[in-house]
């Protein structure tokens, strides 16, 4: 795979955190249940996004290597 769809992917779950945090401040007074599950969902986009992020630079790094 080309390095422009791995960075793709990597900042999807940026927008996927930013729209989870949105869901969290709007719903955060009505339905806290949800506000947290999606608290979570922000948390895991976000590890989601440095894993891949590191994931592909060690791909450039030992693909330069060779």
């Amino acid at each position: 795979m080309s390095k422009s769809i791995y960075r793709f992917f990597e900042y999807a779950y940026i927008l996927m955190a930013a729209a989870a945090a949105y869901i969290v401040i709007t719903h955060w007074e009505t339905d806290r249940g949800r506000a947290y599950l999606f608290g979570f969902f922000g948390i895991v986009a976000i590890f989601m996004f440095l894993f891949k992020r590191w994931f592909r630079k060690r791909l450039e790094k030992r693909n330069q290597d060779q």
